[in-house]
């Protein structure tokens, strides 16, 4: 199980990565930090033609119904990953 303080550091972690990852990659990263930090997404689905936006509610809502500490862990992996 990953401690607050591993997803904390992860977090800070991910901020220094040596090099920018790909825009699905940064995605799956929000969806995870949001996942494991305010659980399901609520809200409605932006409109228009704000497609950052709606991609970045996009992949929270692929994570509906994961737990929060899955969420950490699978962030805390991810970035682990990434950082080499």
């Amino acid at each position: 199980m990953t401690t607050p303080e591993d997803f904390e550091a992860a977090a800070q972690r991910a901020q220094q990565l040596p090099t920018k990852p790909s825009n699905m990659v940064l995605l799956q990263l929000y969806a995870l930090y949001k996942q494991a930090t305010e659980g399901d997404v609520s809200g409605d689905r932006p409109g228009g033609f704000d497609f950052k936006a709606i991609a970045k509610y996009d992949a929270w809502t692929s994570l509906k119904g994961t737990s929060q500490d899955d969420a950490r862990q699978q962030y805390v992996e991810l970035v682990s990953e990434l950082a080499g």
